[in-house]
């Protein structure tokens, strides 16, 4: 599709609706919000609008309808997948003003807040209530809440607690015509119509801008203890995980890490004291969170006697607070050390949590393949391993020619164990072209007819989720 670029004239609505100082093009500016975490992607947009409440997004969409330009809206640009990227230039509108905690209502038990929040500002701002948000991406300390919206996010937590769709009652939304709508209530009920909350959740701004977010919260668990399990075979690990919750133990965390995934997350932050023998292939990080503190020590004893059927070294404890932000640290870090040592491509697979061995076992398989090496990590307890390809030594002609059958092929495993191409990262722009594994011909028709009726100018986030 074609569109329009932006002259002048539009360039002067735009500043005519935000003001001058939000409205921005200069070269600086434009490098700055070309790309986001997603490998090593840029696309410059034309302008960066940054307006500041629902009505000035609205205005903007008429611009944008009348005038034929593609607008992407973007959070705090720690997306995986280029859900943020101008792939067709126009305006970049960034949501970085939409930035209050607008209630923390503690008789229900709800929050109603801004997408520009941090999700960790969230988190403490509740938690010194005694509340909890549960759901914690590796990157809670810098991305937005609208992105976690965005992409439906979820990180370690959701093994007990479930990712962000989970937590949101209601959304404040402007639509790509520019209407403005509440997609449901405040309420923990509701059969009322579509479902169209759950619709705008994971739907990665292709569909409308959230404003506002109505959450559900929950008491915060006074206790939490921590184990790191070292164990002699990657796949083991895997099977662990299957078997611990089959012994009645639901983990608030259940992380696996291979080894050169902890090892170049400790490099990364400078951690010397991780010692970490040679003959051990991959970690679990296991956490369980609760009021009763006998209740959590029972639970240990539990995942103790379920390990003793597995191949694994001595337990590490985590003996106090300190040690826990240390093991956490080194777990949320990973992405930023595997990017820091090599091109690479991470891949966002979800499985059955029992088949995460199968899949493993076929990643490095297709890996032999393919000549390329994989470091493994993710949230294991849901069935979430993160795929990061290294380029090393791949030819460039490889990488770029090769790759994408190799990718294919992971794909088509996670469809034949029952499971998907994206459990958190969301599609974007660079997982596209795979869509046609998970989906037929009638279920990609289906959506498709969805993001038109939303937008019908096809002006909204184009580029991205479809060829």
């Amino acid at each position: 599709m074609r569109y329009n670029i932006v002259n002048t004239a539009i360039i002067d609505q735009l500043k005519s609706i935000v003001g001058d100082a939000f409205v921005l093009y200069d070269t600086e500016n434009l490098e700055i919000y070309s790309h986001d975490e997603t490998e090593d992607l840029t696309f410059f947009p034309e302008v960066i609008v940054k307006p500041r409440t629902p009505e000035e997004i609205a205005d903007i969409f008429k611009i944008c309808n009348k005038e034929n330009i593609p607008l992407t809206p973007r959070g705090a640009g720690t997306g995986l997948s280029g859900g943020a990227l101008p792939v067709n230039k126009g305006i970049l509108l960034s949501l970085e003003r939409f930035d209050s905690i607008l209630e923390i209502d503690e008789r229900n038990l709800q929050a109603t807040i801004e997408p520009g929040v941090i999700t960790e500002f969230f988190q403490n701002a509740v938690q010194e209530k005694g509340l909890f948000y549960p759901p914690d991406p590796a990157s809670k300390g810098s991305c937005f809440i609208g992105g976690n919206l965005a992409e439906n996010s979820g990180g370690p937590k959701a093994v007990k607690y479930g990712v962000t769709k989970d937590y949101v009652l209601n959304l404040e939304v402007v639509l790509p015509t520019g209407e403005i709508i509440w997609t449901g209530a405040n309420v923990l009920k509701n059969s009322t119509g579509y479902n169209l909350t759950q619709l705008i959740v994971g739907s990665e701004g292709t569909l409308g801008i959230i404003t506002k977010a109505v959450f559900r919260l929950i008491p915060y668990p006074k206790h939490n203890l921590l184990m790191l399990v070292p164990f002699y075979s990657s796949e083991e690990a895997c099977e662990a995980v299957s078997a611990i919750f089959r012994a009645g133990v639901t983990p608030s965390g259940m992380e696996f890490m291979e080894r050169d995934a902890l090892i170049w997350g400790a490099e990364y932050l400078g951690e010397e004291s991780l010692s970490i023998p040679e003959n051990i292939q991959a970690h679990l990080l296991i956490e369980v969170d609760g009021n009763n503190q006998e209740v959590l020590f029972n639970d240990c004893e539990t995942i103790y006697k379920v390990l003793e059927d597995f191949n694994c070294d001595e337990v590490l404890f985590a003996e106090d607070s300190v040690q826990k932000d240390k093991l956490w640290k080194i777990r949320r870090i990973v992405g930023e050390a595997v990017k820091s040592k090599s091109i690479y491509k991470e891949q966002d697979t979800v499985v059955p949590r029992a088949e995460l061995p199968r899949l493993l076992k076929s990643v490095k398989s297709i890996g032999e393949v393919y000549g390329f090496k994989s470091v493994c990590y993710g949230h294991a307890g849901d069935g979430n391993l993160h795929v990061n390809i290294i380029k090393g030594d791949m030819s460039d002609d490889d990488w770029d020619n090769k790759l994408s059958s190799g990718i294919r092929e992971i794909f088509e495993v996670c469809i034949s164990l029952k499971g998907t191409i994206s459990g958190e990262h969301g599609i974007g722009y660079v997982q596209k072209e795979y869509m046609d594994i998970p989906f037929s011909s009638v279920e990609l028709r289906i959506q498709k007819e969805i993001k038109k009726l939303f937008d019908p100018n096809h002006i909204m986030n184009p580029g991205k989720l479809f060829n």
